[in-house]
């Protein structure tokens, strides 16, 4: 099911004895615009600190109460590295924070999630540590990693310009993610600042041409006459397989759904 980070915010994360926090932004992927972590403010009980969550430990979601929940409990959380938002993080820490919830890596594999197209693992399989000969947990990056971890946070792409091929037309307002993959499918972009009657449309991530994060823009290959005339997006609405069909036939597109681009 497609959702959207907007709506994300603010939802309570549930562990098994107890709530973590609140979410807070998510970090993603540069490459494939794949979620990797949700930033959760923890509040009162841990002092205010902000911590990691993966989508390897969400069991299911909850919209009407607004409560994510994982397979966690909250000492676990308590005692997981510690994440110093004032900093990227770094593969370093990844592979520190990975090592310590078990989990495995995502990089190096053919697949969004290594060898998984989702975020599923299974607990009881063989150690991930470095025990086991896994070179990926060594104590330090191993040199088959990439050197930079290419996360950024929606709360950093949250108002970045969008530029058409024939100039610019609106900012980006919301991401719309798929809760399966845990990938952000869409941009959604507020139109206002182009014209009058200006709305929020949907720009599928892999119709962007570039991201330029020195100028905080991203570009499409789109007209903006023909994003002006795009299906109207309802953000108040779920995004259904329908209107996302809809959306690539106006623009002549194939659906990620069928494996294309």
């Amino acid at each position: 099911m497609l959702r959207s980070i907007r709506r994300l915010h603010g939802d309570t994360v549930r562990a098994k004895d107890g709530d973590i926090g609140r979410i807070h932004q998510a970090y993603f992927d540069d490459d494939n615009w794949c979620i990797r972590y949700l930033v959760v403010e923890t509040g009162d009980w841990l002092h205010d600190r902000q911590v990691l969550i993966s989508p390897y430990s969400v069991t299911h979601a909850d919209p009407e109460t607004r409560t994510l929940y994982v397979s966690l409990t909250q000492q676990q959380v308590r005692d997981s590295p510690n994440l110093d938002t004032h900093k990227p993080v770094s593969r370093q820490h990844e592979i520190e924070y990975l090592r310590y919830y078990n989990y495995p890596t995502y990089w190096g594999g053919p697949n969004l999630w290594g060898m998984g197209a989702y975020p599923a693992f299974d607990p009881a399989g063989p150690s991930q540590d470095p025990e086991a000969g896994d070179p990926l947990f060594s104590h330090t990056a191993p040199a088959s990693a990439p050197a930079d971890t290419h996360l950024r946070s929606t709360g950093e792409v949250d108002g970045y310009r969008l530029e058409a091929t024939d100039g610019h037309i609106g900012h980006v307002s919301d991401f719309i993610y798929d809760d399966e993959a845990w990938v952000i499918r869409y941009l959604a972009i507020d139109t206002s600042s182009w014209w009058s009657t200006g709305k929020e449309v949907l720009i599928a991530t892999h119709w962007l041409d570039q991201v330029d994060w020195s100028t905080k823009t991203v570009s499409t290959t789109l007209a903006r006459d023909a994003i002006r005339r795009s299906p109207l997006y309802d953000d108040s609405q779920l995004v259904h397989r329908s209107y996302e069909i809809e959306l690539h036939e106006f623009y002549g597109k194939h659906g990620y759904w069928n494996g294309d681009r």
